[in-house]
């Protein structure tokens, strides 16, 4: 079997390991599918994130699981000649939202996420890529090339139901939710001081951070210039044969399963990285499904043995300052009016441990309180709660947990929350507007 992403990391899991039936053909990707041992952790309510679907509608046929099962009936021949066609397929997948919970959680460590990315790319082989899975993959290239329209186009879209639900008959948008405002020009660096007395860091400025939240890229340029480094943003390397276009993860496109658009894109950023992974320069990033991106997918993007240093040296805003903390660092925070947060944790943060990072930054801040909230997903999870038929479903992801205590907590508590998707459903399901954690530092130093 020809598969898009790279699945050699399976390649030890043998016959004789204990796995539960490798499907007989599929290779590596099947051996991936295979690390499942049925043991229904994903079949579960209470703390963790696993299984968002399952926690909706408790039917243990959207669940990892379940998933697992329809995978190993695809590569066993069980769907046909055309297995990643097939709707029994489609049905399984419909409702992941690739949230990398079951990763962390499950005993077994399924990767559903980079599963379901090899999935589509095979539907998308076959079938063609979807009108709107193309508009959502691409998007970095037309924030970039067409973002005067863009902004003109939301603008009337949101302000509009009329054209909101012309856009849901023939993009699959739903209309009951606006679509987040492009801003300006985006993110516009300024002269980086040439050294620090800790030395320099180079900042990854994502997509969503480039075009939509520009402020947030400014205050972690503020919070670590604060701190006595010397921050660079990352640019296209000089050899990029599109120097003008802003560096993007490929986020977007894994998530449509646009496999060799994410090559690009990853390829893009490799070459940009290449002096300071030379150089040992630690890398930080601010959106975590961009960020934790470099980690985790790029190893399957066949990017060279280059990503396995990447890996140490690329960091969340948070990991990296409570990095340096242990190392000395010291900002001079002040107390924030109001003095309590509420938190909540993008998915790729708990799957990856990163929330340990955030309590301990905001412990920094003096006389602030503090409290974590106990959910599963936001229920956006980037492109998901936007689509028409799963509108609902990512409402109702949010009101296991997260939207009620929003809506709870007292006008002068601060939400926050680091991931660009969190923040919009939190601001579409309760009206208030979260914020990131560098901007929060950013006020605590009085900038």
């Amino acid at each position: 079997m020809k598969t898009h992403l790279d699945w050699s990391a399976y390649d030890t899991y043998g016959v004789g390991d204990a796995y539960a039936g490798i499907p007989a053909t599929g290779g590596n990707y099947a051996k991936a599918v295979a690390v499942c041992m049925n043991n229904h952790q994903c079949q579960r309510d209470g703390k963790g994130v696993m299984c968002p679907s399952y926690r909706i509608t408790h039917d243990p046929a959207h669940s990892t699981g379940a998933r697992v099962k329809a995978f190993k009936a695809a590569l066993n021949g069980e769907l046909g000649d055309d297995p990643f066609a097939h709707p029994d397929l489609a049905v399984a997948m419909d409702l992941c939202v690739s949230c990398k919970g079951c990763k962390k959680e499950c005993p077994s460590a399924v990767d559903m996420t980079l599963i379901k990315t090899e999935y589509l790319a095979q539907k998308n082989e076959r079938q063609g890529v979807p009108r709107r899975a193309r508009l959502f993959g691409a998007l970095p290239r037309w924030l970039h090339e067409w973002r005067p329209t863009l902004q003109a186009l939301v603008r009337l879209r949101n302000n509009s139901p009329w054209v909101a639900k012309l856009a849901e008959r023939w993009l699959g948008i739903s209309a009951r939710r606006p679509i987040p405002q492009i801003v300006g020009a985006g993110f516009q660096g300024d002269a980086a001081p040439t050294t620090g007395e800790r030395g320099k860091v180079v900042l990854f400025v994502d997509t969503f951070t480039h075009y939509y939240t520009p402020e947030i890229a400014a205050a972690a340029l503020k919070v670590l210039r604060a701190g006595g480094y010397a921050v660079e943003v990352l640019e296209p390397a000089k050899t990029d044969g599109e120097p003008e276009r802003p560096l993007c993860c490929g986020r977007t496109y894994l998530s449509q399963g646009m496999v060799e658009e994410a090559k690009v894109e990853a390829r893009r950023v490799m070459a940009a990285l290449a002096p300071a992974l030379t150089a040992g320069t630690p890398i930080v990033g601010l959106e975590p499904s961009c960020l934790l991106a470099l980690r985790d997918e790029f190893y399957s993007l066949g990017l060279g043995p280059e990503v396995g240093q990447l890996s140490k040296q690329a960091f969340l805003f948070e990991e990296f300052l409570m990095r340096e903390g242990n190392k000395g660092l010291k900002l001079d925070l002040k107390p924030i009016p109001g003095g309590r947060a509420l938190v909540h944790g993008h998915c790729h943060q708990k799957a990856f441990g990163a929330m340990k990072s955030v309590k301990k930054v905001l412990g920094w801040i003096p006389e602030f309180e503090f409290e974590i909230i106990d959910a599963s997903c936001c229920g956006m999870s980037g492109s998901f709660g936007l689509e028409a038929e799963h509108h609902d479903a990512s409402v109702r992801m949010g009101e296991l947990a997260l939207l009620p205590a929003v809506r709870a907590a007292s006008a002068d508590t601060v939400i926050v929350a680091d991931g660009f998707s969190c923040r919009h459903q939190i601001k579409d399901g309760s009206g208030r507007q979260a914020v990131h954690v560098a901007v929060l530092l950013e006020r605590a130093l009085g900038c």
